[in-house]
């Protein structure tokens, strides 16, 4: 008897990433990104920024800076105890920046990938600002003394992060993100 794949042998994160694959009404986010990603994937440093030159695409390797700066952080916060409260707020302040040329490397593969592709990178997006946004909020709080909420913060930033951290490595977008010359 031939083996049947069922939806409940998919797992559900997979599944919802297809759905949102097929999601028509991501198109709106899509159409809004499009043009600034398209003026990266037109700029002279292009073939850099996708991985080209290297060989391998730059973004999945520029994710793991904020990723770790943001959960160095954390633990710190959750582990270190006061001695280690400066440095905490160091390497969150270093996650902060690094997100910069990580988004700029995202758009720059973005910008060439399926529209299937790029309706799970808008919620990506999305949900990697939400995390940007609940860290640079925490840092923010944490300047003017309010360390507590700034750590809850943190958590609440983590969470955004690991689920944009999925969508950005399901096996759609992962797929696409392959550096070939001459791309976009």
């Amino acid at each position: 008897m031939a083996s049947m794949t069922t939806s409940h042998s998919v797992p559900a994160p997979l599944r919802a990433t297809r759905a949102l694959e097929q999601e028509a009404s991501l198109d709106v986010g899509v159409d809004a990104l499009q043009p600034v990603a398209d003026a990266i994937a037109a700029s002279p440093f292009a073939p850099w920024l996708r991985g080209e030159r290297m060989g391998h695409a730059v973004h999945p390797v520029m994710t793991d800076l904020p990723i770790g700066f943001f959960v160095s952080s954390t633990a710190l916060d959750l582990l270190g105890g006061k001695a280690t409260r400066t440095g905490a707020d160091r390497l969150l302040g270093l996650g902060l920046l690094s997100t910069i040329p990580t988004v700029v490397t995202g758009l720059a593969d973005w910008a060439t990938a399926s529209r299937e592709t790029k309706r799970v990178g808008v919620v990506h997006a999305l949900a990697n600002e939400v995390a940007a946004t609940a860290y640079g909020i925490s840092w923010v709080a944490r300047r003017s003394g309010r360390r507590g909420l700034g750590v809850a913060l943190s958590l609440v930033g983590g969470a955004a992060l690991g689920v944009g951290g999925y969508l950005g490595g399901a096996p759609g977008p992962r797929a696409q993100a392959r550096p070939e010359p001459g791309r976009g």
